[in-house]
């Protein structure tokens, strides 16, 4: 039996969900197909979870802007199906040695509103901080621990509020053109997906699949873009006794081979590797993790004894750094949600406000230049 709907969305990540959400509250039938048998199971559900404005280039600047106020006031973005902010206050300081300087006073040129700190001030910000290691630092003070599971549990709820839906064990397994249906009717075929969980047709197919994005191209007959999967690890370390660090900021150098931040009673530290990898089910690399926890360990006075869980995630890549939002130029039906690079979940009110305007045909809340920097189209 073959299911029917306007939109098919390969990808039950933070990407899909929202996208599928916001194009089912513009009027058009969604189906979001999954292969595993949960959603948001890979880089949704390992994520650092925290919003730094200042983080990526000026395109990505741009669009976690737009994305703020979303996360200020859900309840009128997602009409009710997220009640209060998603955002608490956390912070990330940026600390500096001697050698480091320069890097720091670039920051500086780069950024918006950040404070400079001596380093004596950043020793009380994060007190487990090598005394007399660190010369100076900056602090990013808006920054922000992202509530995630709220964020994607509520654009689920959105779309299955305005009668899209999730099918989970529906690993794509062939991809070919058929017959028009649906009722955006804006190409000549619909895309017919065979899944274990089924059949799936639709007029406009969407490209969520993460790490996965190149080869599901590839499926469609669609040029792939070049996304490329980079490994990012992280570990779960216990605090010294009797320290509470819930109002600690995530910490990083200026060179950024590490960070941490305080997390349910422990500190997540991470190497901040992006090793390019293969598509799959991402564990860390013991090696990579290792020498991350000796570079955290000789800027604070800690030690690292245990490792109480450790776990990794793929971030994915366009060639340029930036995300990649619209229809592929050459190949109709066939759209682009990809390569968010890290900047996925801070970056999905904005992202999935543009995908469903896109794929409705709305006309699009964010800037024009910034819509034209994201198109697939810029690859041609």
């Amino acid at each position: 039996m073959t299911e029917t709907s306007d939109i098919l969305v390969i990808g039950a990540g933070i990407a899909g969900v929202g996208a599928g959400a916001m194009a089912a509250a513009h009027g058009a039938s969604v189906t979001v197909l999954e292969a595993e048998p949960t959603p948001a199971y890979h880089t949704t559900g390992r994520s650092a979870a925290i919003y730094i404005r200042n983080y990526g280039g000026p395109v990505l600047r741009a669009v976690s802007d737009a994305a703020h106020p979303a996360f200020m006031d859900p309840e009128a973005f997602s009409g009710g199906a997220i009640a209060g902010a998603l955002l608490s206050r956390r912070g990330v300081l940026t600390v500096a040695t001697e050698a480091e300087m320069e890097g720091l006073e670039a920051s500086f040129a780069e950024s918006k509103g950040l404070e400079r700190l001596t380093g004596p001030q950043a020793e009380a910000l994060f007190p487990l901080l090598r005394k007399g290691r660190i010369v100076a630092a900056s602090l990013e003070p808006e920054a922000a621990d992202i509530d995630v599971d709220r964020l994607f549990q509520g654009f689920a709820k959105m779309l299955r509020r305005d009668g899209g839906r999730i099918a989970v064990n529906a690993r794509v397994g062939r991809i070919a053109r058929n017959a028009q249906v649906g009722r955006i009717a804006r190409v000549g075929e619909a895309w017919r997906v065979e899944t274990p969980a089924g059949v799936f047709e639709a007029p406009v197919l969407v490209n969520a699949a993460g790490a996965w994005a190149d080869e599901v191209a590839a499926m469609a007959g669609a040029a792939p873009l070049g996304i490329v999967p980079k490994r990012r690890s992280a570990a779960m370390l216990p605090l010294p006794a009797g320290i509470d660090a819930s109002v600690w900021p995530l910490i990083d150098p200026v060179a950024f081979d590490w960070y941490a931040k305080p997390q349910s009673g422990a500190l997540m530290v991470s190497p901040a590797d992006e090793d390019p990898v293969a598509p799959m089910d991402a564990w860390p690399d013991d090696m990579v993790l290792a020498e991350g926890l000796d570079r955290f360990a000789q800027a604070m006075d800690y030690e690292v004894t245990r490792v109480e869980r450790a776990w990794a995630g793929l971030r994915s890549f366009a060639p340029d750094g930036t995300p990649v939002v619209g229809f592929a130029p050459e190949t109709p039906g066939f759209f682009w949600l990809a390569g968010q690079g890290g900047h996925g979940i801070q970056t999905s009110p904005a992202l999935s406000a543009l995908a469903g305007a896109l794929l409705t045909g709305g006309a699009p809340a964010m800037e024009a230049e910034v819509v034209s920097a994201l198109s697939p189209a810029r690859f041609s």
